[in-house]
């Protein structure tokens, strides 16, 4: 068959490849792949293109066949990346390129031989593509300082806002990782990291957004809400971590290095909300991943921000929830041990930010006021707790105990 009469091929239709075909997918390790059209190239071969089931990643056989270890979760990141790292020319790459280029991917190989994550690793690819597209020569340090220095100012950023000290401190520890993989040491550029004071939303509005998103994007709002779980956590919440009788919900996969964490007394609205989600597999969410819920929820929160008349909910993200309720439980305990160990911290020097914006958030609202009751049998301890009274102290010489509510 001639060349020009290869194109009309190209729409085929999608076949699902069962798993006896051994065709898996090199980002996630997922088995369950389609079949999505041929690549033809120039020289006249033909490659067969594929599409993940679960982490929507597309690649070809070229990509499979490329593989450095047996982890399939990252071979595929790592040679991806390693291609992107080229200097910016389209003529022969030099021979000193080809050895930078291959000691980066034994970089990020070490990387996943000492267990770091695939986020870190990833990030750590990021950061090397971008310094080299910017120009910087990763051989010479100087160059990476000329690059750092010239995209944190806005006249020399091309068109892309300039780097916050955030994402320069992930520039220079990626490349600080390099050179020490390398051998070799440099002085990093002063980079002072100023942490801003987070938005703090009203829960009406939290509520709003729970209630005009999808329901996967909604039960992961609620329990964020309600637990203050990072979106990295919430993602991975297993059906087995959610107790629904005792009305408990389990952290047991904490992010950046942070505690376990147990929560009781989860709303009934929470539980029946994650029991109505489908149930595909060990996750409660299934398939999806934080990347494509925060997709969906960004278009549901513009959408919704324009609706209602409220520009202040594009400024909510799944982070804003852990400010919000660290926040909350701050202000209703004043009890910074409780805080932290509730948002599963372990250094207090982190939770000491929610001092701050209780006292800045609640600083023209009058003290709070409470109503007390005392009970001195068990039904009347009930009837208080059905009313939402809370326990306060233990028993006196009368047999009653007190009970307080908030007014």
């Amino acid at each position: 068959m001639s060349s020009h009469h290869m194109p009309h091929m190209r729409h085929i239709q999608k076949t699902k490849v069962h798993l006896q075909d051994q065709v898996q997918c090199p980002t996630c390790g997922n088995g369950k792949v389609y079949c999505n059209g041929n690549r033809y190239r120039k020289d006249g071969t033909i490659t067969q293109r594929y599409l993940c089931v679960r982490c929507g990643a597309t690649f070809s056989e070229k990509l499979l066949r490329c593989k450095i270890y047996g982890n399939s979760s990252v071979d595929y990141a790592l040679v991806k990346e390693a291609k992107k790292l080229t200097p910016v020319t389209e003529n022969a790459v030099t021979v000193d390129a080809q050895a930078l280029r291959g000691k980066i991917v034994e970089f990020l190989c070490k990387m996943d031989r000492q267990g770091y994550a695939d986020a870190t690793r990833k990030l750590n690819a990021t950061c090397l593509e971008i310094l080299m597209k910017r120009g910087a020569d990763l051989a010479n340090p100087e160059t990476v300082k000329d690059v750092l220095a010239s995209q944190s100012k806005s006249e020399t950023a091309f068109k892309n806002k300039p780097w916050s000290c955030h994402r320069k401190r992930n520039m220079i520890n990626a490349y600080t990782q390099l050179l020490k993989f390398l051998g070799k040491t440099w002085e990093p550029p002063k980079n002072i990291i100023i942490r801003k004071i987070p938005f703090i939303p009203c829960e009406k509005e939290i509520d709003d957004l729970v209630a005009g998103t999808p329901k996967a994007v909604s039960t992961m709002l609620q329990l964020a809400k309600e637990t203050a779980m990072r979106a990295g956590e919430a993602v991975r919440v297993k059906w087995i971590d959610v107790d629904f009788e005792k009305k408990i919900v389990f952290c047991n996969y904490p992010e950046k290095g942070s505690n376990p964490r147990v929560f009781g007394k989860v709303s009934g609205k929470l539980l029946t909300m994650l029991n109505q989600m489908p149930r595909i597999n060990e996750n409660v969410f299934g398939t999806a991943t934080k990347n494509s819920l925060k997709a969906t929820f960004g278009r549901s929160r513009k959408r919704l921000a324009f609706k209602l008349g409220n520009p202040r909910l594009i400024r909510i993200h799944f982070h804003t929830l852990r400010y919000w309720k660290g926040t909350m439980e701050y202000h209703y305990t004043k009890d910074i041990m409780h805080v932290k160990e509730f948002l599963g911290h372990k250094e207090i020097e982190n939770t000491q930010l929610y001092i701050q914006l209780d006292a800045q958030l609640f600083q023209n609202i009058p003290e709070d006021k409470f109503t007390t009751r005392v009970a001195k049998t068990t039904d009347e301890c009930c009837k208080l707790i059905d009313v939402g009274f809370e326990y306060v102290t233990g028993t006196f010489e009368d047999g009653g105990k007190i009970f307080r509510k908030r007014t």
